[in-house]
């Protein structure tokens, strides 16, 4: 919860000896510390307009709607811009009673695979908020801004002392040259090399220039 930025945990007569004694992960005992016990599911969702339970399906004959957790989760999202919402797990060994999923407004899955429905509490708690949280918008946005591009001049630089290192090496003659220092000049522009990087080359490209002058 505290990974994805979830702070508002509801328990539902939990097992009081094992949650006093729960250990948490590292920064995140505030939620265990914080969160509200109640007696009945229908106390802690009261204030909730919208109250989703999550299913691994089964054999079960549901009668309100089932959604995969991608469609469910924008659902939710555009739920939350105006109002609460309840996420509902039940427990890791037997899942949400038909009781509880009466209080919900619908249901929904993580799609897994048939063969293999049942999932770790905590997984699917983890999974679900991720969905949650993710931002279609921002899935080709770059996390970090990019670095600034070596300018033309540093480029041709570059490409000048690449060109006099591969003369001097023996890699090419200097009737073709001139081939050469166009084809050196696209492929300095291809590589997109950050401003930072191109230096760092210019330096490395220079030193080895020095030696072959210098044996």
């Amino acid at each position: 919860m505290s990974n994805f930025g979830f702070l508002d945990m509801r328990l539902v007569n939990a097992y009081d000896v094992a949650y006093r004694e729960a250990k948490s992960a590292v920064k995140s005992q505030y939620i265990l510390e914080q969160a509200q016990t109640y007696s009945s599911l229908a106390e802690a969702i009261a204030e909730c307009s919208l109250v989703v339970g999550t299913t691994a399906v089964g054999h079960r004959d549901l009668h309100i709607p089932l959604y995969r957790l991608e469609t469910g989760a924008r659902l939710i999202r555009e739920h939350l811009t105006s109002a609460k919402a309840a996420l509902l797990f039940g427990s890791e060994k037997f899942g949400l009673s038909n009781d509880d999923i009466s209080h919900c407004h619908w249901l929904m899955r993580i799609p897994v695979r048939n063969e293999h429905a049942s999932m770790n509490l905590g997984q699917a708690v983890a999974i679900c908020l991720y969905e949650l949280k993710r931002d279609e918008a921002a899935v080709n946005q770059p996390e970090y801004p990019s670095p600034a591009l070596a300018s033309a001049e540093s480029l041709e630089r570059l490409t000048s002392v690449f060109l006099q290192l591969l003369v001097e090496g023996g890699y090419t003659q200097e009737r073709t040259s001139e081939s050469s220092e166009l084809k050196l000049r696209r492929l300095m522009r291809r590589l997109r090399l950050p401003d930072h990087d191109a230096e760092i080359m210019l330096g490395m490209l220079r030193q080895v220039l020095w030696k072959i002058r210098n044996p």
